[in-house]
């Protein structure tokens, strides 16, 4: 058992080194109940083994913070690729992306378009607005930027393009951001709302998207 003083201190520094990790994580099902705060007797019960769940990664944040709004928000299947009807006035080859529907559209005219399921920028890290495609990639390394390593200081500094970085397969470079629509080592994060303002696809599909989309290619994010 933990004093209240020491026990708070402790679940801060536990839950300030979480707070970064993304929100779309799977859900575990043996999870401990959370701390309770005992005020007449100045003490924190913390269930045994609390703090050691909490500190894996995959099982934050924890099932009580799941509720309400963000839950319903975070869970959306991925829906696999199709044609779709799709009117816009666009022009046949743009790519247009609707982050609340968590879908890309690759316009190809006579009102269709090719829809891919993405996942995008969690609250707080979702962006809009045009730019163009200004690079492609195969097996992109990976270098992430000052602003997240400052958020998550465990991150390496660099990764060779591979089948474990968080890149995956193909990258699309939008303009001079540090943005992109990329493949992903978690396909389960597709469909949700989980990344740091990037677009999330399966290495599947973003494999068939950069076959099919050329440097210069305009990218409306709405």
């Amino acid at each position: 058992m933990m004093t209240l003083k020491s026990g708070i201190g402790a679940l801060a520094i536990v839950l300030t080194c979480l707070g970064s990790i993304s929100a779309g994580e799977r859900v575990q099902s043996t999870e401990p109940s959370p701390p309770v705060l005992d005020k007449k007797n100045h003490k924190v019960w913390v269930q045994q083994g609390y703090l050691d769940f909490l500190m894996e990664p995959e099982s934050y944040p924890p099932r009580h913070a799941r509720q309400g709004a963000v839950a319903v928000d975070t869970l959306r299947p991925a829906v696999p690729r199709g044609v779709v009807s799709y009117e816009t006035h666009e022009k046949p080859g743009t790519i247009i992306i609707e982050t609340e529907n968590r879908s890309l559209y690759l316009v190809q005219g006579n009102g269709q378009a090719l829809r891919y399921s993405v996942g995008v920028g969690r609250e707080g890290y979702g962006w809009r607005g045009t730019e163009r495609v200004s690079s492609k990639k195969e097996w992109p390394e990976w270098r992430p930027p000052s602003d997240m390593l400052a958020r998550r200081p465990d991150l390496p500094q660099h990764m060779a393009g591979g089948i474990d970085n968080p890149l995956g397969a193909r990258a699309l470079y939008l303009g001079d951001t540090l943005y992109r629509i990329h493949g992903s080592n978690e396909p389960e994060s597709v469909g949700q709302s989980s990344s740091s303002g990037c677009f999330r696809m399966t290495n599947e599909d973003v494999v068939d998207l950069y076959s099919r989309v050329k440097i210069g290619t305009k990218v409306v994010v709405l």
